[in-house]
């Protein structure tokens, strides 16, 4: 009897043991616990076979509880987000707007000139005064309002008017974000992660994408200021292009940094596609005096400040900080220095042929190109359409 009573004492050691063990690494990981207490929920009314399959992942978690935590999720290869940003499909639907665009400035000029003849040969100004006076005052206002309106759109070079409308879609999508409904689908598409399951369209969409106000202001206040300088040198649409781009490459090099280093996280916002835009100013004006809003006071070279920003975001990648997505940062302003010092040459002037094959799908019949013409140059078909210039 003595030695039935020891090993009852002993298997009871060994149960109470046993249960405690369990319990401390549950309340340790309460993520792991929630997991495995909802798949046992899900499948309680499931046959005896699934009973058994369902005591079985309990078990695993169990399992993974009490040891180590499961490994994360390894995305897979970054092959389709590799050729997505190399299509090139912006330059080349850059260049076809700047055909459309200057097509549509000849026309729009040959139609203003036919209608300010006919007012000319049919109207006087006592036509329009009786006209006005018709008017109520309600529809005065109005009228002087969008007179108002106009003269300051005229008023604002190319560049402010283009980073106009990129504001506008920002402020949007800041909206958007307000939206209790549409937070999955912002989560999905508005922020670029390589774990998620979709990369390839949150490349492009995270770059009008922010959570935060003051995120927004201060990366469209800089977009704002450098839009005059960039679309001088590069046009409208190549700034589109380049802008785009941009966007789209600074979230590759955000994804292989995150894959390198196995943190994924979800980033958001323009800062790669701003920071190509200052890197490109500066790079092409390196001498011109820049300063800061709150310090007008101090002011420093363009090209010293490029260095500045490259040398903090340099810092902050080796040294892991979270403040930033310090990668997006680099590979917008590297792919901002080498688009004005390379990549104009290697990629916009060499459109020629598109345009061209545009052209004839736009103007069937027509002539295509004037022989003898420069890079870029197109000629007009039978009817009168221009080629970028």
């Amino acid at each position: 009897m003595a030695w039935k009573g020891c090993v009852m004492k002993w298997a009871k050691t060994e149960f109470i043991r046993s249960q405690n063990t369990t319990s401390r690494s549950s309340r340790l990981n309460p993520y792991n616990q929630q997991r495995c207490g909802f798949r046992r929920d899900a499948k309680r009314p499931d046959t005896k076979k699934g009973n058994v399959t369902q005591e079985t992942n309990a078990s695993s978690c169990e399992a993974g509880v009490a040891g180590h935590p499961p490994p994360p999720k390894v995305p897979s290869p970054l092959f389709k987000p590799l050729m997505f940003t190399f299509t090139g499909c912006s330059f080349g639907a850059a260049a076809i707007l700047q055909y459309e665009t200057l097509r549509s400035r000849v026309q729009t000029a040959k139609d203003d000139a036919e209608s300010e003849k006919l007012i000319q040969g049919s109207q006087n100004r006592t036509h329009w005064h009786n006209w006005w006076n018709q008017l109520s005052g309600f529809q005065r206002q109005l009228i002087l309002l969008m007179s108002t309106v106009d003269d300051f759109w005229s008023s604002l070079t190319e560049g402010q008017k283009t980073a106009t409308g990129i504001i506008a879609v920002n402020a949007v999508v800041l909206c958007c974000w307000r939206i209790p409904s549409m937070q999955r689908s912002m989560i999905k598409y508005f922020t670029s992660n390589p774990a998620s399951k979709t990369r390839c369209l949150p490349m492009v969409l995270s770059s009008f994408s922010h959570y935060s106000i003051i995120h927004m202001v201060a990366n469209m206040y800089v977009l704002w200021t450098f839009s005059s300088g960039i679309v001088s040198l590069l046009g409208k649409e190549q700034f589109l292009a380049v802008y785009l781009s941009a966007g789209v490459i600074s979230s590759l090099v955000s994804y292989m940094c995150k894959t390198a280093t196995g943190r994924f996280y979800p980033s958001l916002g323009a800062s790669g596609a701003v920071m190509a835009v200052l890197a490109a100013v500066c790079a092409k004006v390196p001498e011109a005096k820049l300063g800061i809003i709150f310090l007008p006071m101090v002011t420093f070279t363009a090209g010293n400040a490029l260095k500045a920003l490259v040398a903090i975001d340099t810092a902050g990648l080796i040294l892991g900080w979270r403040l930033f997505d310090h990668a997006a940062h680099l590979g917008g302003a590297l792919f901002g220095v080498w688009y004005v010092a390379y990549g104009h040459k290697l990629i916009w002037r060499k459109r020629e042929p598109l345009v061209k094959l545009w052209h004839d799908i736009r103007s069937p019949g027509g002539r295509g190109s004037r022989p003898g013409g420069g890079p870029g140059v197109s000629g007009g078909a039978e009817g009168g359409g221009p080629g970028p210039q």
